[in-house]
């Protein structure tokens, strides 16, 4: 179909036509729509129809994750992907991993259908990630940093709100979203994985038998599924070890030591943001996560701005207490020691 349609439309994709069509799974209507509009796109800057493969590409690619947002953005939440690799500070075993999920998203076509792996997978050909740790340790994030090196959308789910107690509810909810978000094959990114995947019990009545029923059937679609799968838990532990085993990759986000906060502290502010003094060693003693740290800086910023000051250390203390007063801590003064 789309070599019919891209031929009758003169748009010319070469050999990159097999990862659209193993990425996207669009009925005729859609992929005749998808080329008009690519070739109405084309029209305005180019004047040769017989376009090359790099031109096309990524036209096509970005027309056919808008189709397939139509349907989506109704049952989940679209993350605004705008972070890049630069901003996760992570050790270098999980920086990896990272680059290895990507990889195998980017390379799956090849590897399963033009390589024939396809007859040597004996749970499916999704990939599937659980990215375990703190609160703000850079879970969400890397699943961005995932979506802008993939150019994939991302959709953040929240597995506590579809699970039902309602017997085949629970299952109805995750076929629709499989279902949709099969059509443009986004990173599924499944919060509080806890909800579903907590250790097993004994099978004592039949709440056990659906909870354990529940389980098998989101897995099974995760491992159906021809895009990334990404479950999250704040504790690794709660899970399930018979359930990490089905997974394909499971990272680790550790709480940052000082040496990764004075890095995250150095990275936060924008080159636009107007500074002054800001001492980023003595900043990596707020014992915080870079969620925290991001908050801090972000309140910070606009505290400057309301007193059309530049961004110093007294507006970040003020920041800084505002987030301790929301996490409910103490703010120690081994902390904020000469700060100002």
């Amino acid at each position: 179909i789309w070599q019919h349609t891209l031929s009758k439309h003169q748009l010319n994709l070469n050999s990159h036509i097999d990862v659209l069509v193993s990425h996207f799974n669009l009925n005729y209507s859609v992929i005749e729509s998808v080329c008009l509009q690519a070739k109405s796109l084309v029209n305005k800057t180019e004047e040769n129809l017989n376009l090359s493969t790099s031109t096309i590409n990524n036209p096509l690619w970005n027309i056919c994750r808008q189709q397939a947002r139509l349907n989506l953005d109704d049952l989940a939440q679209r993350v605004n992907s705008v972070a890049d690799w630069d901003n996760l500070i992570l050790p270098e075993k999980e920086l990896n991993t990272l680059r290895e999920i990507a990889i195998h998203v980017r390379q799956r076509s090849k590897v399963y259908e033009s390589w024939g792996f396809i007859s040597k997978s004996k749970s499916g050909l999704g990939i599937s990630a659980l990215f375990s740790g703190q609160s703000g340790t850079g879970k969400t994030m890397s699943a961005e940093v995932l979506g802008n090196t993939l150019n994939l959308d991302v959709y953040r789910i929240d597995l506590s709100s579809i699970v039902s107690k309602y017997i085949g509810e629970t299952e109805k909810n995750l076929h629709r979203v499989f279902d949709v978000a099969e059509v443009g094959g986004a990173i599924l990114l499944f919060d509080e994985a806890d909800a579903l995947f907590g250790k097993r019990s004994d099978v004592k009545d039949s709440h056990d038998r659906y909870a354990n029923m529940q389980v098998s059937y989101l897995l099974q679609k995760i491992e159906s599924y021809r895009g990334l799968a990404i479950l999250t838990t704040n504790l690794k532990t709660s899970i399930d070890p018979a359930f990490l085993r089905r997974l394909r990759f499971v990272v680790q986000f550790p709480f940052p030591d000082i040496a990764q906060r004075e890095e995250i502290w150095k990275r936060m502010f924008p080159q636009k943001t107007p500074t002054e003094k800001l001492d980023f060693k003595k900043l990596s003693n707020l014992n915080v996560a870079g969620g925290n740290i991001r908050n801090i800086a972000i309140n910070a910023a606009f505290l400057a701005a309301e007193a059309n000051e530049p961004v110093m250390m007294k507006h970040i203390l003020q920041a800084a207490k505002s987030e301790y007063v929301k996490l409910e801590r103490p703010m120690t003064d081994n902390e904020v020691r000469g700060w100002i």
